[in-house]
């Protein structure tokens, strides 16, 4: 899937247990595929090594907004840009997509800032993850 939105896309097919007794994916799922889709492109993307890398990166806020449901078992595409860039933190901006029918499931963002892995203290987000998150740089 690619709508121009977003400028990296990752699919996650859904389990099982993601759905609650309503017979749809529960909310909290929705935050953990964002997270996991953001922390997997800064690993997989970036070469952040969340086990030594320091400064590491910390969740200070997040939002979701719910459009339309999902159920298992579908797909959730989920496409990551980045809305802005401080000099120490991150606004990341995800939408996710049902992967049968291409709906709009939800709208996201995940605000995140890096800190001395030791200190806790706001500390520039260093290069290359800088560079790369530049190029998921939205207008």
């Amino acid at each position: 899937m690619n709508n121009g939105e977003y400028l990296h896309w990752q699919s996650v097919p859904t389990r099982w247990k993601d759905n609650d007794v309503y017979g749809h994916v529960n909310n909290a799922v929705h935050y953990s595929l964002m997270d996991t889709a953001i922390n997997e492109w800064m690993i997989r993307t970036a070469g952040f090594d969340p086990l030594s890398s320091d400064p590491i990166a910390l969740c200070v806020e997040s939002h979701c907004v719910y459009k339309a449901e999902v159920a298992f078992p579908d797909t959730v595409e989920l496409g990551l840009r980045v809305g802005k860039l401080g000099r120490s933190s991150v606004r990341w901006e995800v939408g996710l997509y049902r992967g049968s029918d291409e709906a709009l499931i939800a709208e996201g963002y995940f605000v995140h800032v890096f800190v001395g892995r030791e200190d806790r203290r706001p500390a520039e987000i260093v290069d290359p993850v800088r560079a790369e998150m530049q190029k998921l740089l939205i207008a």
